[in-house]
């Protein structure tokens, strides 16, 4: 099926494979015949995985498609028990070899960095570069104080989820919205011009929490892979007021994926550093030169305080 939105056009179709499961997935081919290349769009949590429309014109603008699925247990994709985050390369590479495409990127932005740094950590061949916007750490992180600087809700559910999923569920039931989690302006954003991310958020729980159990209880063990295994190009992008996620954890993030860039926007907080997602794909889409030879050597973003 497809559907119109901002001018856009975004196919849906589900994927079955091999072990059973079904895999919901998006694309903006149809619109974009003529992209370069695809980005995957590894989704928050919770949400689904409809790619983010505000940015459509800045991906169209470099020459980009966006792809993405719902990640097991969020939206028309199947639950996938036990899944930890490496286990997204191997669903990425499944909708890829689905539509055809070879090599892609991947951009995800919080629960969704640590996916998208996965496969570029495991599918080094065909991922070209990586972007991860306000993402966490590991938790098994060395050097870094993990907890430090997470609202209150944040620390809890991740303490619940560390506990198990009998636990983390219910925490889930019983818990009330948090109104430090969110900046005053990310709430004006998320009220205006990304609403886009409060309309995914409910499409994602009005079913029940099972999508964001299953993340977070991911995110609570050894992700499958170590950052320092990311050898293509990453670029890690935090908004230094980000109250959701530290952005000491995107600090550590750079330290230790290899040859990453490290871009901490000022004013950013958890959703507006979405705001500069048109300069995280013009990154992007100087990687793809790179990538084939044109230029050889791929500038650095310009514009925001490297870190």
């Amino acid at each position: 099926m497809a559907e119109a939105r901002l001018g856009r056009v975004v196919t849906e179709a589900d994927l079955e494979l091999v072990d059973g499961r079904t895999l919901h997935y998006y694309d903006t081919r149809e619109d974009e015949p003529d992209a370069r290349v695809a980005v995957f769009w590894c989704h928050g949590a919770p949400s689904v995985g409809r790619p983010p429309e505000p940015l459509f014109p800045a991906a169209a603008e470099n020459g980009l498609r966006w792809v993405s699925y719902d990640r097991p247990a969020y939206g028309g994709s199947s639950p996938n028990p036990g899944r930890n985050i490496a286990s997204a390369a191997a669903d990425v590479a499944a909708i890829a070899d689905a539509l055809g495409i070879g090599r892609f990127a991947t951009l995800g932005h919080s629960g969704g960095g640590p996916h998208a740094l996965a496969c570029g950590a495991l599918l080094p061949e065909r991922v070209i570069a990586v972007v991860s916007m306000s993402a966490p750490a590991p938790i098994d992180a060395e050097d870094l104080d993990w907890f430090a600087g997470w609202t209150r809700s944040g620390m809890a559910e991740q303490h619940a989820a560390l506990a198990g999923r009998a636990a983390l569920e219910a925490y889930l039931a019983s818990a009330e919205p948090d109104p430090e989690a969110f900046t005053t302006d990310d709430l004006v954003a998320l009220a205006g011009r990304w609403s886009w991310v409060a309309d995914v958020f409910g499409q994602a729980v009005k079913n029940g929490y099972e999508g964001v159990v299953d993340d977070s209880l991911a995110g609570a063990r050894e992700w499958g892979f170590a950052p320092a295994d990311v050898t293509v190009p990453v670029l890690v992008m935090h908004g230094a007021k980000d109250r959701m996620v530290p952005s000491a954890h995107g600090k550590w993030l750079a330290a230790h994926c290899p040859g990453a860039e490290l871009l901490l926007v000022p004013d950013a907080s958890h959703v507006t550093v979405l705001d500069s997602g048109p300069a995280a794909l013009a990154w992007l889409r100087d990687r793809v030169a790179a990538d084939s030879g044109k230029p050889e050597d791929a500038p650095p973003l310009r514009g925001l305080n490297h870190g």
